[in-house]
């Protein structure tokens, strides 16, 4: 392609979630209240963990790393949405927008891996209770965090990488909230070959790999405890998954919603809906459906509540 036939792009216009301004001040105050709700809700479940020495178990420590990466997660996405709402214009610069790509797709993908290895957790607790101490030691938790945030780094850098080689000559509108890999995709006029392979084998490594763990480990789960005898056995062993079932189904769900439909013009209006379901409401409700959801976390808030309580009325 001759050098003239383009021109350097320097900054995106962010297309959002609405053109309709009479909806901006409205999807600006849930967003931010959303917003609120997440930075709340996951720093108090990392908090609470770590001052509860009860809830110092593997499970746990996944649970507060999980609320970590929610907690960056939103973060790289809802501040800037939150000031493109109340802006004229939508823009972002190409450091800025090669940045947020970056850091959403670290936290995106070491969030797949990290419901990956909960599950895995919960298998290992319920079908070899017996080894579960030697199998998930702090030494074991501690490389199977390390890895799932090599796995972000590395998929982060993948992408982010073969996005900086994209030449951008078409339209500078992003037909999304944030710089995600595909919209930015549909603005190269170079070849993005090289970028489809990537995201074909990232999707595999990191979404169909962690899929097929938390399936064969649901599904060993599921054997397991159909061969307990004890009905408060069985409810016992299926209330320890729930949540974490739960919060797998959302994540995936809106995930494949997204991904796994046609692309075209309404189909993209579509997924950004899902995607502001799997970027920003999904963080939020995971600290509520574990505490909500979960007798330890909630006796544990108790707790530390009920010691709060009593050194303030002895103060007194």
């Amino acid at each position: 392609m001759a050098a003239g036939n383009h021109s350097t792009v320097t900054e995106f216009i962010l297309a959002g979630l609405t053109q309709k301004p009479e909806l901006q001040l409205l999807l600006f105050l849930f967003f931010l209240g959303t917003y609120v709700v997440t930075v709340m809700g996951n720093l108090g479940m990392i908090t609470l963990i770590g001052l509860s020495s009860h809830l110092h178990t593997p499970m746990y420590y996944f649970l507060s790393s999980l609320s970590f990466i929610d907690l960056c997660y939103s973060t790289v996405i809802t501040p800037k949405m939150l000031v493109n709402f109340v802006t004229e214009k939508n823009t972002i610069s190409y450091p800025e927008c090669m940045t947020q790509l970056y850091l959403f797709v670290v936290f995106a993908v070491a969030e797949s891996h990290m419901l990956a290895m909960m599950a895995y957790d919960r298998y290992v607790a319920i079908c070899k209770p017996l080894l579960y101490n030697v199998t998930m030691s702090y030494q074991v938790c501690s490389c199977l965090i390390v890895e799932v945030y090599v796995m972000g780094l590395t998929g982060a850098t993948a992408h982010t990488g073969c996005m900086l080689r994209v030449v951008f000559c078409k339209a500078k509108i992003i037909n999304h909230y944030f710089c995600d890999v595909l919209p930015l995709l549909e603005l190269s006029c170079s070849s993005t070959y090289i970028n489809e392979v990537v995201v074909l084998c990232s999707s595999v490594f990191n979404v169909v790999a962690p899929t097929l763990t938390i399936l064969g480990s649901y599904v060993s789960i599921i054997a397991s405890v159909l061969r307990i005898h004890s009905t408060e056995g069985r409810s016992k062993a299926f209330s320890t998954c729930s949540s974490h079932f739960l919060a797998v189904t959302l994540f995936y769900g809106s995930l494949a919603f997204m991904y796994l439909q046609p692309s075209n013009v309404s189909s993209m209006d579509q997924s950004k809906v899902s995607s502001v379901f799997y970027t920003i409401i999904v963080p939020m409700l995971n600290p509520l459906i574990y505490s909500l959801r979960n007798k330890d976390v909630k006796a544990a808030l108790n707790k530390i509540i009920e010691k709060r309580l009593f050194c303030i009325s002895k103060d007194l």
